[in-house]
């Protein structure tokens, strides 16, 4: 399990909101893109619906998708465009992983959220950064990294909340200002010899597995027996034998097997219909004990083991089902043998040569009052489908 969960008492971290780091990060932005995530170009699309938003001075908030680790760097790069450098809510475990990283992340605009719990220090600054109108807001809505480009997953309505008490203080101001979200689109493409990179990976699982190379297979069918044969090895390890049915149905009972037994005991049954939304809710429960040294050794150990289920749930909830179907693309095939590295090492894996793709959708102007009588807010809608629309249509910009 990933270093995710703090089992310290949460303080909040507030961002630079100065015009020197900004200037200094800009001149090393590309460098480090390249260096630690493989990332060697950003081309951005839609930016002057962005110069509109920040010529008007309105409190601007962007959406994007969040599949990758660099995805902030990369938003970066579209705050500079506009000479607005971004703010960014980062979980709070970003902050704690080292200190270079507490010292940098501040200094790039990022300010701490405690994801386990209710954190109005982060949730006041960030609708005050859009009240103010100074600089961009970057939110991403999916709340987690998913290693699926092609893929929008569940997206969380706090993103709304935050954005209409910004508009609530905007439209008392003299004279009035308004808020509004952009959807960003964000599409990575890999652009060296996937063999190169993909065969020694999955070389290195497969010896990991105790097998021969599985050479004879083509690149598809070596990444399908791979993952099939770690969901097996998890489901002997929960159930004693590998269950039958199909993929979706195996996950699922998995998933299950893992979460009800939690919601039963913490959240007396209470089950959200999104995985992500149950692991929130669970950690919450779980977690104060463990900041506050409340239990004994016994208790924490038991509580630990819990996390690391749950943890192991939302990692299985991010292999989806047909997501090979049809044809996989090279990013398709990068991302599953990537995820399959990442929760067999905790590492983060780094491939290159990748190109990202930004695409700034139209702005979508938030009111101050929700709309009543409406159970899916009609904001929440409009950012997913213009987040699947701005995904489609950037398949096409793969450079030859």
């Amino acid at each position: 399990m990933q270093n995710i969960v703090i089992d310290q008492p949460y303080e909040f971290v507030p961002p630079c909101r100065g015009a020197f780091w900004p200037r200094i990060l800009k001149l090393i932005l590309p460098a480090y893109l390249n260096r630690v995530h493989g990332v060697e170009s950003v081309e951005l699309l839609g930016v002057d619906r962005l110069r509109e938003s920040v010529a008007a001075g309105h409190g601007i908030m962007l959406t994007p998708n969040h599949c990758r680790p660099p995805d902030p760097m990369v938003m970066a790069h579209l705050g500079y465009a506009v000479g607005r450098p971004i703010h960014v809510m980062a979980s709070w475990h970003l902050f704690k992983q080292s200190a270079a990283q507490r010292w940098f992340l501040p200094k790039a605009g990022a300010f701490s959220v405690y994801r386990e719990g209710m954190d109005r220090e982060a949730l006041k600054c960030a609708a005050g950064i859009l009240a103010d109108a100074n600089r961009p807001l970057v939110l991403f809505p999916e709340g987690v990294i998913s290693r699926t480009n092609d893929q929008v997953n569940n997206l969380m309505d706090g993103t709304v909340f935050i954005a209409r008490t910004a508009a609530k203080q905007r439209a008392g101001q003299t004279p009035p200002g308004k808020v509004v979200i952009h959807p960003v689109a964000i599409r990575y493409f890999f652009e060296g010899n996937l063999e190169s990179v993909l065969v020694p990976a999955l070389e290195n699982i497969e010896r990991r597995l105790s097998w021969r190379p599985q050479s004879h297979l083509s690149l598809v069918d070596r990444i399908v027996k791979v993952g099939e044969t770690l969901l097996a090895l998890k489901e002997i390890e929960y159930f004693e034998t590998p269950q039958q049915g199909d993929l979706k149905q195996r996950l699922t009972g998995l998933i299950d097997h893992l979460l009800v037994p939690l919601e039963t005991e913490w959240l007396k049954g209470k089950r959200e219909a999104n995985v992500v939304t149950r692991v929130k809710n669970l950690r919450t429960a779980i977690l104060p004990e463990l900041v506050t040294g409340e239990i004994d050794e016994a208790e924490r150990t038991r509580r630990w083991r819990q996390l690391s289920d749950i943890y192991l749930a939302q990692q299985l909830f991010f292999y989806p089902p047909g997501y090979f179907s049809p044809a996989p693309t090279p990013e398709k095939l990068l991302e599953t043998v990537e995820r399959f590295e990442e929760d067999l090492t905790d590492q983060m894996p780094v491939h290159r040569p990748i190109h990202a793709v930004v695409e700034v959708g139209e702005a979508i102007e938030v009111s101050p009052v929700r709309e009543r009588g409406v159970e899916n807010d009609p904001v929440m809608a409009r950012i997913r489908n213009d987040l699947e629309t701005m995904l489609a249509g950037l398949k096409s910009r793969r450079r030859t």
